[in-house]
Protein backbone atom coordinates (compact mmCIF):
# COMPACT_ATOMS: atom_id res chain seq x y z
CA UNK A 1 0.00 0.00 0.00
CA UNK A 2 1.07 3.41 -0.51
CA UNK A 3 2.39 5.26 2.55
CA UNK A 4 -0.09 7.75 4.09
CA UNK A 5 0.14 11.39 3.52
CA UNK A 6 0.70 11.38 7.13
CA UNK A 7 3.80 8.96 7.21
CA UNK A 8 5.39 11.06 4.07
CA UNK A 9 8.51 13.02 4.68
CA UNK A 10 7.97 16.43 4.00
CA UNK A 11 4.28 18.56 4.26
CA UNK A 12 2.03 16.15 5.29
CA UNK A 13 -0.47 16.33 2.34
CA UNK A 14 1.76 16.70 -0.87
CA UNK A 15 3.02 14.21 -3.24
CA UNK A 16 5.78 13.68 -4.97
CA UNK A 17 4.06 13.94 -8.51
CA UNK A 18 0.30 15.06 -8.92
CA UNK A 19 -1.55 14.55 -12.26
CA UNK A 20 -4.85 16.28 -12.46
CA UNK A 21 -7.69 15.69 -15.55
CA UNK A 22 -3.75 14.69 -17.88
CA UNK A 23 -4.14 13.65 -21.52
CA UNK A 24 -0.83 12.73 -23.46
CA UNK A 25 -0.18 12.82 -26.70
CA UNK A 26 2.33 11.97 -29.65
CA UNK A 27 2.31 13.45 -33.17
CA UNK A 28 -1.07 14.94 -32.52
CA UNK A 29 -2.46 11.50 -31.43
CA UNK A 30 -3.94 11.31 -27.60
CA UNK A 31 -3.00 8.37 -26.08
CA UNK A 32 -4.36 9.04 -22.77
CA UNK A 33 -6.94 11.05 -21.35
CA UNK A 34 -8.25 12.25 -18.42
CA UNK A 35 -5.01 11.17 -15.84
CA UNK A 36 -5.66 11.53 -12.24
CA UNK A 37 -2.54 10.27 -10.40
CA UNK A 38 -0.30 10.32 -7.31
CA UNK A 39 2.67 9.11 -6.26
CA UNK A 40 3.61 9.63 -2.59
CA UNK A 41 7.15 10.02 -1.15
CA UNK A 42 8.26 6.53 -0.18
CA UNK A 43 6.90 4.78 -2.65
CA UNK A 44 7.48 3.13 -5.80
CA UNK A 45 4.61 3.39 -8.53
CA UNK A 46 4.96 0.81 -11.21
CA UNK A 47 3.21 1.97 -14.57
CA UNK A 48 2.54 -0.95 -17.14
CA UNK A 49 0.58 -1.27 -20.71
CA UNK A 50 0.80 -2.77 -23.90
CA UNK A 51 2.87 -1.47 -26.35
CA UNK A 52 2.15 1.37 -28.00
CA UNK A 53 -0.15 2.78 -24.89
CA UNK A 54 2.56 5.43 -24.24
CA UNK A 55 4.12 4.68 -21.00
CA UNK A 56 7.35 6.35 -21.72
CA UNK A 57 5.00 9.36 -23.39
CA UNK A 58 3.55 9.89 -19.90
CA UNK A 59 6.59 9.64 -18.04
CA UNK A 60 8.21 11.80 -20.81
CA UNK A 61 5.23 14.17 -20.76
CA UNK A 62 5.84 14.86 -16.52
CA UNK A 63 9.64 15.42 -16.81
CA UNK A 64 8.61 18.42 -19.35
CA UNK A 65 10.36 16.26 -22.54
CA UNK A 66 6.97 16.62 -23.88
CA UNK A 67 4.16 18.83 -23.90
CA UNK A 68 0.63 17.84 -22.41
CA UNK A 69 -2.65 18.06 -24.47
CA UNK A 70 -4.35 19.28 -21.33
CA UNK A 71 -4.39 18.89 -17.34
CA UNK A 72 -1.92 20.11 -14.84
CA UNK A 73 1.40 18.49 -13.67
CA UNK A 74 2.43 19.39 -9.81
CA UNK A 75 6.03 17.66 -8.67
CA UNK A 76 6.15 18.58 -5.02
CA UNK A 77 3.26 21.02 -4.95
CA UNK A 78 4.40 23.51 -7.98
CA UNK A 79 2.71 23.53 -11.12
CA UNK A 80 5.11 22.53 -13.97
CA UNK A 81 3.34 25.06 -16.73
CA UNK A 82 4.42 27.92 -14.48
CA UNK A 83 7.92 29.85 -15.61
CA UNK A 84 10.61 28.24 -14.91
CA UNK A 85 9.24 25.25 -12.69
CA UNK A 86 10.80 22.50 -14.74
CA UNK A 87 14.17 23.65 -14.70
CA UNK A 88 13.72 24.01 -10.83
CA UNK A 89 12.07 20.50 -10.63
CA UNK A 90 15.09 19.24 -12.98
CA UNK A 91 16.98 19.42 -9.28
CA UNK A 92 14.60 17.31 -7.54
CA UNK A 93 13.94 14.26 -9.85
CA UNK A 94 16.48 12.19 -11.71
CA UNK A 95 15.85 9.88 -14.67
CA UNK A 96 17.05 6.97 -16.02
CA UNK A 97 16.24 5.99 -19.10
CA UNK A 98 16.85 1.88 -21.40
CA UNK A 99 20.10 1.14 -21.34
CA UNK A 100 20.94 3.92 -19.34
CA UNK A 101 21.14 6.51 -22.20
CA UNK A 102 25.25 7.34 -21.81
CA UNK A 103 27.08 9.69 -24.05
CA UNK A 104 29.56 7.09 -25.64
CA UNK A 105 32.18 9.92 -25.79
CA UNK A 106 32.41 10.25 -21.89
CA UNK A 107 33.75 8.02 -19.42
CA UNK A 108 31.33 6.59 -17.16
CA UNK A 109 32.69 9.08 -14.31
CA UNK A 110 32.05 11.94 -16.12
CA UNK A 111 28.62 10.89 -17.93
CA UNK A 112 27.49 10.81 -13.97
CA UNK A 113 28.87 14.02 -13.16
CA UNK A 114 26.86 15.39 -16.43
CA UNK A 115 24.12 17.07 -13.86
CA UNK A 116 26.80 18.03 -11.41
CA UNK A 117 28.54 20.06 -13.60
CA UNK A 118 25.13 21.25 -15.22
CA UNK A 119 23.26 22.23 -11.69
CA UNK A 120 26.30 22.76 -9.06
CA UNK A 121 29.78 24.73 -9.12
CA UNK A 122 31.92 22.10 -7.49
CA UNK A 123 35.69 22.11 -6.85
CA UNK A 124 36.63 18.61 -9.06
CA UNK A 125 38.35 16.91 -6.48
CA UNK A 126 34.79 16.89 -4.60
CA UNK A 127 32.87 16.25 -7.89
CA UNK A 128 35.24 13.34 -8.54
CA UNK A 129 34.36 11.77 -5.41
CA UNK A 130 30.46 12.28 -5.53
CA UNK A 131 30.53 10.31 -9.08
CA UNK A 132 33.10 7.68 -7.06
CA UNK A 133 30.20 7.74 -4.21
CA UNK A 134 27.42 7.68 -6.72
CA UNK A 135 29.05 4.61 -8.35
CA UNK A 136 29.45 2.77 -5.75
CA UNK A 137 26.33 3.17 -4.12
CA UNK A 138 25.02 1.45 -7.56
CA UNK A 139 27.35 -1.54 -7.17
CA UNK A 140 29.62 -0.31 -9.72
CA UNK A 141 33.23 -1.65 -9.04
CA UNK A 142 35.83 1.49 -8.37
CA UNK A 143 37.79 1.23 -11.87
CA UNK A 144 34.36 1.42 -13.69
CA UNK A 145 34.29 5.26 -13.52
CA UNK A 146 37.35 5.47 -15.95
CA UNK A 147 36.05 3.01 -18.29
CA UNK A 148 33.33 4.25 -21.56
CA UNK A 149 30.22 2.82 -21.88
CA UNK A 150 30.78 0.94 -24.74
CA UNK A 151 33.30 -1.63 -22.32
CA UNK A 152 30.49 -1.86 -19.89
CA UNK A 153 27.97 -4.96 -20.00
CA UNK A 154 24.38 -4.19 -20.41
CA UNK A 155 23.72 -4.28 -16.46
CA UNK A 156 26.74 -2.21 -15.52
CA UNK A 157 25.22 0.71 -18.26
CA UNK A 158 21.95 0.39 -16.73
CA UNK A 159 23.80 1.02 -13.46
CA UNK A 160 25.78 3.64 -14.67
CA UNK A 161 22.16 5.52 -15.72
CA UNK A 162 20.90 4.97 -12.42
CA UNK A 163 24.19 6.71 -10.71
CA UNK A 164 24.14 9.22 -12.89
CA UNK A 165 20.05 9.95 -11.99
CA UNK A 166 20.99 9.70 -8.48
CA UNK A 167 23.68 12.59 -8.96
CA UNK A 168 21.87 15.26 -7.35
CA UNK A 169 20.50 13.10 -4.34
CA UNK A 170 16.94 13.52 -5.56
CA UNK A 171 13.97 12.58 -3.96
CA UNK A 172 11.89 11.68 -6.82
CA UNK A 173 13.09 8.63 -9.82
CA UNK A 174 11.98 7.69 -12.65
CA UNK A 175 13.20 4.98 -13.77
CA UNK A 176 12.17 3.45 -17.66
CA UNK A 177 12.19 -0.15 -18.58
CA UNK A 178 15.02 -0.29 -16.09
CA UNK A 179 15.60 -4.71 -16.44
CA UNK A 180 14.77 -4.50 -20.27
CA UNK A 181 17.11 -6.87 -21.59
CA UNK A 182 18.38 -8.15 -18.76
CA UNK A 183 18.57 -12.01 -18.06
CA UNK A 184 16.86 -12.91 -15.00
CA UNK A 185 19.43 -12.99 -12.52
CA UNK A 186 20.56 -9.45 -13.96
CA UNK A 187 16.93 -8.26 -13.71
CA UNK A 188 16.46 -9.70 -10.32
CA UNK A 189 19.98 -7.77 -8.82
CA UNK A 190 18.62 -4.70 -10.29
CA UNK A 191 15.19 -5.32 -8.81
CA UNK A 192 16.72 -5.52 -5.08
CA UNK A 193 18.75 -2.54 -5.83
CA UNK A 194 16.08 -0.56 -6.85
CA UNK A 195 14.28 -1.56 -3.84
CA UNK A 196 17.46 -1.20 -1.11
CA UNK A 197 17.91 2.63 -2.83
CA UNK A 198 14.13 2.96 -2.90
CA UNK A 199 13.96 2.10 1.39
CA UNK A 200 17.79 3.99 1.99
CA UNK A 201 16.90 7.02 0.10
CA UNK A 202 13.38 7.47 1.12
CA UNK A 203 12.91 7.74 -2.32
CA UNK A 204 9.40 8.35 -4.89
CA UNK A 205 10.14 6.15 -7.64
CA UNK A 206 8.19 5.95 -11.03
CA UNK A 207 8.75 3.06 -12.56
CA UNK A 208 7.85 2.34 -16.18
CA UNK A 209 8.45 -1.44 -17.15
CA UNK A 210 6.90 -4.61 -18.68
CA UNK A 211 8.32 -6.90 -16.22
CA UNK A 212 5.91 -8.84 -14.24
CA UNK A 213 8.61 -9.50 -12.17
CA UNK A 214 9.41 -6.18 -11.35
CA UNK A 215 6.39 -4.85 -10.48
CA UNK A 216 5.60 -7.90 -8.42
CA UNK A 217 8.60 -7.17 -6.60
CA UNK A 218 8.81 -3.36 -6.39
CA UNK A 219 5.71 -1.54 -6.64
CA UNK A 220 3.34 -0.47 -3.99
CA UNK A 221 0.81 0.65 -6.54
CA UNK A 222 0.08 -0.30 -10.09
CA UNK A 223 -1.27 2.71 -13.03
CA UNK A 224 -1.86 0.61 -16.01
CA UNK A 225 -2.56 2.15 -19.34
CA UNK A 226 -6.01 1.07 -21.14
CA UNK A 227 -8.34 2.17 -23.33
CA UNK A 228 -6.71 5.76 -23.17
CA UNK A 229 -7.02 5.52 -19.62
CA UNK A 230 -5.32 5.52 -16.55
CA UNK A 231 -6.50 2.44 -14.10
CA UNK A 232 -4.46 2.71 -10.64
CA UNK A 233 -4.36 0.11 -7.81
CA UNK A 234 -2.79 -2.15 -5.58
CA UNK A 235 -1.60 -5.88 -6.77
CA UNK A 236 -4.56 -7.41 -5.25
CA UNK A 237 -6.98 -4.93 -6.80
CA UNK A 238 -6.00 -5.13 -9.85
CA UNK A 239 -5.71 -8.80 -10.26
CA UNK A 240 -9.78 -8.80 -10.04
CA UNK A 241 -10.29 -5.75 -12.25
CA UNK A 242 -12.87 -7.52 -14.95
CA UNK A 243 -11.04 -5.30 -18.06
CA UNK A 244 -9.95 -7.50 -20.49
CA UNK A 245 -6.53 -6.67 -20.92
CA UNK A 246 -5.94 -5.99 -17.29
CA UNK A 247 -7.10 -9.39 -16.63
CA UNK A 248 -5.11 -11.67 -19.62
CA UNK A 249 -1.55 -9.62 -18.50
CA UNK A 250 -2.18 -10.55 -14.44
CA UNK A 251 -3.89 -13.73 -14.70
CA UNK A 252 -2.36 -15.19 -18.14
CA UNK A 253 0.31 -17.85 -17.59
CA UNK A 254 2.85 -15.44 -17.64
CA UNK A 255 1.31 -13.50 -15.04
CA UNK A 256 0.30 -16.50 -12.72
CA UNK A 257 3.97 -17.78 -12.91
CA UNK A 258 5.25 -14.32 -11.73
CA UNK A 259 2.77 -14.23 -8.65
CA UNK A 260 3.61 -18.11 -7.85
CA UNK A 261 7.45 -17.33 -7.90
CA UNK A 262 7.42 -14.06 -6.00
CA UNK A 263 4.46 -16.21 -3.06
CA UNK A 264 7.38 -19.19 -2.93
CA UNK A 265 10.15 -16.56 -2.34
CA UNK A 266 8.05 -15.30 0.48
CA UNK A 267 6.47 -12.06 -0.88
Amino acid sequence: MPPSPSSSPGSASEPAIRLRGLATQINGRVLQRDVDLELWPGEVLGVVGASGAGKSVLLKTIVGLLPPATGTIEIFGRDMAASGEIERAGQRWGVMFQDGALFSSLTVAENVAVPLKERLDLPPALMHEICALKLALVGLPPDSGAKFPSELSGGMRKRAGLARALALDPPLLFLDEPTAGLDPIGATSFDQLILDLQESLRLAVFLVTHDLDSLIACADRVAVLVDNRVKIGTMEELLHDPNPWIHDYFQGPRGRAALAAHTADGG
